[in-house]
């Protein structure tokens, strides 16, 4: 009976080394969200799923949201989107974030659907190289982000953000309310 649950037990430990490891590892990670940096898109807490294989089969694109070890600090991990690609001119003045490439050389305004205000503070100018990405928070008020450190590399981004889970504030008020009926 012993060495029955053992082999099961065994058999079970295997399972997840040849299939969930290598899901987490190459597939599909979770991450929360901590800070306020992408509000009002994603808040402190979120839970997110990314997933890593499309970054490797194309580059990320503009409004992508991304996970990366941020240029400051390479033990930490930075969710941003991505406004600026590779070898593009990026402009910020008077609160508007214009874009200049091969494609449109005298530049074009972006159209940040995604943000109630659009309005980004500062007035910079980032000329990005092969393979760099100007990355900002939705918070443009709050953000730590390409503004103070520049760009990222390709190699820096982990993956880009697939689906938002829950946001855990609604697991506790879930979670609450369950124990309350009971």
């Amino acid at each position: 009976m012993l060495k029955l649950k053992f082999l099961q037990f065994l058999e079970v430990v295997l399972l997840v080394i040849l299939i969930v490891l290598p899901v987490r590892l190459f597939l599909f990670e979770p991450f929360f969200v901590l800070g306020d940096s992408m509000l009002p898109n994603y808040e402190n807490y979120d839970y997110l799923i990314i997933e890593k294989v499309s970054y490797k089969l194309r580059s990320p694109q503009r409004e992508d949201v991304v996970i990366f070890r941020p240029p400051v600090n390479l033990r930490a991990y930075y969710i941003k989107r991505v406004i600026g690609l590779p070898e593009e001119t990026i402009k910020i003045e008077d609160g508007k974030i214009y874009v200049l490439n091969s494609e449109y050389p005298k530049g074009f305004l972006m159209n940040e659907a995604y943000l109630p205000l659009q309005s980004t503070p500062g007035n910079y100018e980032f000329k990005l190289n092969k393979d760099e990405y100007f990355v900002l928070g939705d918070n443009r008020d709050e953000s730590y982000d390409s503004r103070k450190w520049g760009p990222i590399h390709k190699q820096q981004i982990a993956g880009r953000v697939l689906i938002r889970v829950m946001p855990m504030r609604e697991i506790v008020k879930i979670i609450k309310i369950g124990f309350a009926r009971q």
